[in-house]
């Protein structure tokens, strides 16, 4: 104890007569939880096969970047095939049998003109090469429809970005509507599950900031969503971070989220000095200048600023010595 009140005469001693100082009153802080965000991506999209059969290309894998629109694997079916051949082989007959009749419409046309065969009979043969081009147009349309199934085996990627996860090889036998590949695209951002009992606390638009550890610290993001529904006594919300690094999606990113406000005493960090062990602040009294034990507590950023929160030692309008002249 002697040694402490040695400390502070010797403080006091040393303060210059003239010094710079401010009245001390409460000032509204705010009060930071510690939680975890998970890097996510904007949209999940999943590639999705638009016919069934065996991926016969399978061009990505995880992690790799793609277009939108680019062909990603390529699904074959091979009864698509065999219909192709069957209604290439029934168009060759159509087609012959199309030109036998168009033969004899020709020779029709100019026996009536020298009237060796009757107009009926004219009429049966133009008929039948009318029949004969109607049944080439309806089976050309529907070997249209196969080529386009066919077509519609590319597997194309809906959104550009990055593949989250491919859960099929190559060589497999999918279905229609089955997914290829998952794609994740617009970009990034962290998704935060909070406690329901701090839920009220979230304000859209309010400010987040990045903890130690997350490689972006002092790093300021936006309250972008807060999710209406409550599951497991948690809360979603998702954060938009300017420059969040989106190579690992999932990668937990620690973040302090505001979930209130207190008042507290604060001093400037230079206005605590430190002797023995024990941390001073000099105050403005009837009479004089007089060192004060005080306990500090975290330091505090505020006004652009480092602050000091005082636990213990001070009391609202005291005059704190925050510069010497």
């Amino acid at each position: 104890m002697l040694r402490a009140i040695l400390i502070v005469l010797a403080l006091v001693a040393a303060l210059p007569a003239r010094a710079q100082t401010m009245v001390l009153e409460p000032t509204e802080i705010t009060e930071w939880k510690a939680v975890y965000g998970e890097v996510e991506t904007r949209d999940r999209v999943p590639a999705r096969a638009r016919i069934g059969g065996t991926v016969v290309t399978l061009t990505v894998t995880e992690g790799d970047r793609v277009e939108a629109g680019q062909e990603i694997a390529r699904v074959e079916d091979d009864k698509l095939t065999f219909q192709l051949r069957a209604i290439d082989a029934q168009l060759n007959s159509l087609e012959t049998q199309l030109e036998t009749a168009t033969t004899d419409l020709n020779r029709g046309e100019a026996l009536r003109e020298r009237g060796v065969i009757t107009q009926q009979r004219l009429d049966q043969l133009r008929t039948q090469v009318d029949v004969l081009e109607g049944q080439i147009e309806s089976t050309r349309a529907e070997r249209r429809v196969i080529e386009q199934q066919v077509a519609e085996g590319a597997v194309l990627s809906p959104d550009a970005g990055v593949v989250l996860s491919v859960p099929i090889s190559l060589g497999s036998v999918i279905n229609p509507g089955e997914t290829v590949a998952e794609i994740g695209g617009g970009g990034v951002f962290l998704r935060l599950s909070i406690p329901e009992r701090h839920a009220t606390a979230l304000q859209e638009g309010g400010e987040i900031a990045l903890g130690a550890g997350s490689g972006m610290e002092g790093t300021t993001g936006r309250l972008a969503k807060v999710y209406p529904q409550i599951e497991g006594g948690r809360v979603l919300a998702d954060v938009e971070v300017e420059g969040l690094d989106g190579r690992f999606v999932g990668r937990r990113v620690p973040v302090r989220l505001p979930v209130g406000a207190r008042a507290a005493l604060l001093v400037p960090a230079g206005a605590v000095t430190r002797q023995a062990g024990l941390d001073f602040v000099t105050v403005r009294s009837p009479a004089g200048l007089v060192a004060r034990t005080v306990v500090p507590g975290q330091l505090v950023r505020h006004d652009g600023a480092q602050w000091v929160e005082i636990l213990s030692g001070l009391q609202v309008g005291d005059q704190v010595v925050t510069e010497n002249d």
